[in-house]
């Protein structure tokens, strides 16, 4: 899968129009707490499976967001994390996690 299209919406969520002619949203939460960075994968596991992150709004505020190669999005969050790579396969399966 590769975004044809993205862009923000009200600061609060992400939308993506697929090569496959599919359209997904992913809210600015999801991929914060969804972050694959090795930082963030961390800290998850310190703190288990029933660790609900509670974020500042610079934390869940995009500074930027730019492409990867051919695969991916790094995103620059106001907060100065910017460490995660989200390559599009990923996005994809976090969009049908957010559709759930």
């Amino acid at each position: 899968m590769i975004p044809l299209k993205i862009k923000t919406v009200k600061n609060n969520d992400l939308l993506i129009d697929w090569d496959d002619g599919s359209k997904s949203s992913i809210d600015f939460v999801t991929l914060r707490k969804n972050c694959p960075c090795a930082v963030c994968m961390a800290e998850k596991e310190e703190h288990g499976d029933t660790y609900i992150p509670i974020y500042t709004k610079d934390q869940l505020t995009l500074k930027s967001i730019k492409q990867m190669g051919n695969y991916a999005l790094g995103i620059d969050w106001k907060d100065g994390h910017n460490t995660g790579i989200f390559v599009f396969d990923y996005l994809y399966k976090l969009s049908k996690i957010t559709e759930s």
